[in-house]
C-alpha cells in the first residue's frame, strides 16, 4: 500500500485507500472483465470529457491509453492498492453480472433477439429487429449477441450445487462470461428449448436441437445439446457462422508448398484424398473450400455429412440419420447413382463406408473425406487398421492434410493484450498443416505394411513440412506464438 502510494506521489496523481465509488455497469460493457483483472484497472466515473480510472500501477500507460481510445475521453488515473483493487473489480463485475440476470440488460441486451427451430420454413428475423421483455429471454439473448460479435464457437450454461456459470469458447479457449444466480437456471434451460423446438417438460434425457439466428445480416446456425446433471441440465450451444465456414483456400492459412502441393491433388479425376485431425481442428471448414474450388458448374459435386454445417451453391447435399437406416454407406451408395464426379464423405467412420469410398476413388471419382488421426501418415495406417488391403489404399489414396488451429496474435497490440483482445494478447485463429502426397516409394511402404512413422519418415525425406514446422514458421512470422504452436501439436511429443 506504501508503494503504491509513494508512486502517485511521484508522479503527481491523486491516492485512495479504495476506490471511492463502484462503477455504473453501462461504464462497464464496453471494457472485458479478462483486461480489467490483467491490467488492475477499473474506470470509476466519466462525463463529457474525461473518464476517472482507478490504477494500481500509474505507470500502466499502455493500459491507460487503450482506456482513453476505448472510451473516447481523457483519462484521469486515481492510484489504489492493488490488493484492494483487485477485489473492487470482482465486486464491480460480480454486480452488473447479477443485475443483468434481473433485466437482461447487460452485453448488448438491448438489441433483442427472436428465433426459430432450423426446419421452420420462415425466415429468422434480424437480432436488431426483434425483441422480447422477459428477464430469461432478455439474458439468452444478450448472451447470443455477445457470443457472435466475440467471434465464440460455443456457449456454455453450466449448473453446480450453489451456482450457475455461463462461458463462452473463443479462439478454442473458454472464458467465463456471467454468473446469473442459480434460481434462473431452469428458466434459461427452458428458453433455449423452446428456441429449438425441444420438450420443454423433459428433464431426465439428454435432447439435441438447432436454432436459426441472424445477426446484423449474418446467418448464424446454432446447434443445441442438453445433458442432464446431478445439478440440473448442462446446456451447450454450438455456434456455426456462414463467414468463418464458408472461406476461400487462399484463407486457410496455407504455406506455399502446401497451396502447390494442393493444386497437384484437386485436378486429379479419381483419387482418394484425405483431411485428418482432431474434433475442432478445422477440417469442415477446409473440406468447404476444396469443395468450393472444385464446383465450378462442369462437375456434379455431391456430399453426404453429419450434420450438414451449411448450404453450398452448386452442390447436393445429404444428410446422414441412422435412425431411418441413412448412414454414410448407405447414403453413398445412393450418391454413386446420381452421376458424381466429386463425392465429399464427411467421415469415414467404419470399414463398409472405408471400401466404398476407396472403390469410388478407384472407377472415376474423386472423394474427398476425414479421419480421425493425429497426422498425415497414421491417416494411411488407419486405414490398414480399419481392414484395407494394401493395394487398395497405395491405388487409390492421393495424399492426406492434416492440421490443427493456433490462435493468432493479435493485431492491434502485438500480443501484449489489450481491449480488442479481450487482454489475451491473442484474437482469431489460423491453420498449421502438413500434407503427404503418395508418390511411388509411399505406395511401396503402404504394399509392405509400413507403419506411420516409417511413412513419416519418408514423406518429410521427400520435403514435407510437418505440423510442428509449420507452426514454428508462422511463429517466427509473428502470426503466432512458439507456445501456442507446442500447445496444438503436443501429440508430436510421443
Amino acid at each position: 500500500m506504501t508503494g503504491a502510494r509513494e508512486a502517485a506521489a511521484a508522479l503527481g496523481l491523486p491516492f485512495a485507500e479504495a476506490p471511492p465509488r463502484l462503477p455504473a455497469r453501462d461504464l462497464l460493457a464496453p471494457l472485458p472483465m479478462q483486461y480489467a483483472r490483467r491490467h488492475l484497472v477499473l474506470p470509476l466515473v466519466r462525463d463529457a470529457e474525461r473518464l476517472e480510472v482507478a490504477v494500481a500501477d500509474p505507470h500502466a500507460l499502455a493500459a491507460l491509453d487503450d482506456l482513453r481510445l476505448l472510451y473516447g475521453a481523457r483519462v484521469d488515473p486515481l492510484v489504489v492498492p492493488a490488493e484492494v483493487l483487485r477485489e473492487a473489480i470482482s465486486r464491480a463485475y460480480d454486480a452488473a453480472a447479477s443485475a443483468a440476470s434481473e433485466d437482461g440488460a447487460s452485453l448488448g441486451a438491448r438489441l433483442e433477439l427472436d428465433a426459430t427451430p432450423l426446419d421452420d420454413a420462415a425466415e429468422p428475423p434480424d437480432l436488431l429487429e426483434a425483441g422480447e421483455d422477459a428477464p430469461a429471454i432478455r439474458l439468452i439473448n444478450a448472451v447470443l449477441y455477445e457470443a457472435v460479435r466475440a467471434g465464440a464457437s460455443d456457449i456454455h450454461i453450466e449448473p453446480f450445487e450453489r451456482s450457475l456459470a455461463v462461458r463462452l469458447r473463443v479462439d478454442g479457449v473458454l472464458q467465463d462470461l456471467l454468473a446469473p444466480p442459480l434460481r434462473l437456471h431452469a428458466a434459461l434451460a427452458s428458453r433455449v428449448k423452446i428456441m429449438a423446438g425441444l420438450d420443454i417438460a423433459e428433464r431426465r434425457l439428454p435432447q439435441d436441437g438447432r436454432i436459426a439466428l441472424r445477426v446484423g445480416g449474418r446467418d448464424v446456425d446454432v446447434r443445441v445439446s442438453i445433458v442432464p446433471t446431478a445439478a440440473g441440465e448442462r446446456v451447450v450451444l454450438r455456434l456455426l457462422d456462414r463467414a468463418s465456414v464458408l472461406r476461400d483456400v487462399s484463407d486457410l492459412g496455407l504455406s506455399a508448398a502446401t497451396t502447390a502441393g494442393l493444386s497437384g491433388i484437386l485436378p486429379s479425376p479419381h483419387g482418394l484424398f484425405l483431411v485428418t485431425g482432431p474434433t475442432g481442428s478445422g477440417k469442415t471448414t477446409t473440406l468447404y473450400a476444396l469443395l468450393r474450388r472444385l464446383a465450378t458448374g462442369e462437375r456434379n459435386v455431391l456430399t453426404i455429412e453429419d450434420p450438414v454445417e451449411y448450404q453450398l451453391r452448386g452442390i447436393g447435399q445429404m444428410q446422414v440419420a441412422p435412425r431411418i437406416g441413412l448412414t454414410f454407406a448407405a447414403g453413398l451408395r445412393a450418391i454413386l447413382r446420381q452421376d458424381p464426379d466429386v463425392i465429399l464423405v464427411g467421415e469415414i467412420r467404419d470399414r463398409e463406408t472405408m471400401e466404398i469410398a476407396m472403390q469410388a476413388a478407384l472407377t472415376g471419382h474423386l472423394v474427398l473425406a476425414t479421419l480421425h488421426t493425429n497426422d498425415a501418415a497414421s491417416a494411411l495406417t488407419r486405414l490398414l487398421d480399419m481392414g484395407a488391403e494394401p493395394f487398395l489404399i497405395a491405388s487409390s489414396v492421393l495424399g492426406a492434410l492434416a492440421q490443427r488451429l493456433v490462435r493468432r496474435v493479435c493485431s492491434a497490440c502485438g500480443g501484449a493484450g489489450c481491449a480488442s483482445c479481450h487482454g489475451d494478447g491473442f484474437r482469431g485463429r489460423t491453420g498449421i498443416h502438413e500434407l503427404l502426397v503418395i508418390d511411388d516409394e509411399a505406395r511401396a511402404l503402404i504394399m509392405r505394411r509400413s507403419d506411420a512413422s516409417a511413412l513419416r519418415r519418408h514423406a518429410t525425406a521427400a520435403g514435407m513440412t510437418t505440423l510442428r514446422e509449420d507452426g514454428f514458421a508462422k511463429a517466427a512470422a509473428g502470426i503466432t506464438t512458439e507456445g501456442e504452436v507446442l500447445r496444438a501439436t503436443r501429440d508430436e511429443d510421443g
